[in-house]
């Protein structure tokens, strides 16, 4: 199923398709590494991955095909989703925050503005605000 069929099908099934998308781009070499388990780890207990759901993912034969956004908007609101259930502690280690700039650039954003994107969502994210407000901000 790819990926972006799970993101229209309510949160736990979004959730399910950022960590699937998460899971996938620490997968792409063919080695998972203690840290990339660690991290993945991180964002199974944040966005409520069960370990069924877990299990499935990293399956080798179960491999989520990432489709980014057709629009900024689209991408913009992918991202609001994820970081609205990850940032709750704004807590967030430097390998962490790697990893969702690699998800950012899976979506569709360039390195540079992925970079940026995030840096900038981690500053002003509360986890409060909502997606009009999110918008706005990120445009400043």
């Amino acid at each position: 199923m790819p990926i972006i069929d799970l993101y229209k099908h309510g949160e736990g099934r979004s959730n399910l398709a950022h960590f699937a998308a998460m899971a996938t781009l620490a997968n792409l070499d063919g080695v998972l590494t203690k840290e990339e388990k660690k991290i993945l780890d991180y964002f199974a207990g944040k966005l409520g991955i069960t370990d069924a759901e877990y299990k499935e993912v990293m399956k080798k034969e179960n491999k989520y095909p990432i489709e980014s956004p057709l629009t900024h908007e689209e991408r913009m609101e992918r991202l609001f989703d994820f970081f609205r259930v990850i940032i709750s502690d704004l807590d967030m280690a430097e390998a962490q925050l790697h990893m969702v700039e690699t998800y950012a650039i899976a979506l569709g954003f360039s390195p540079s503005k992925a970079k940026q994107v995030v840096e900038k969502s981690v500053k002003i994210f509360s986890g409060k605000i909502d997606l009009d407000d999110y918008m706005y901000l990120m445009k400043k």
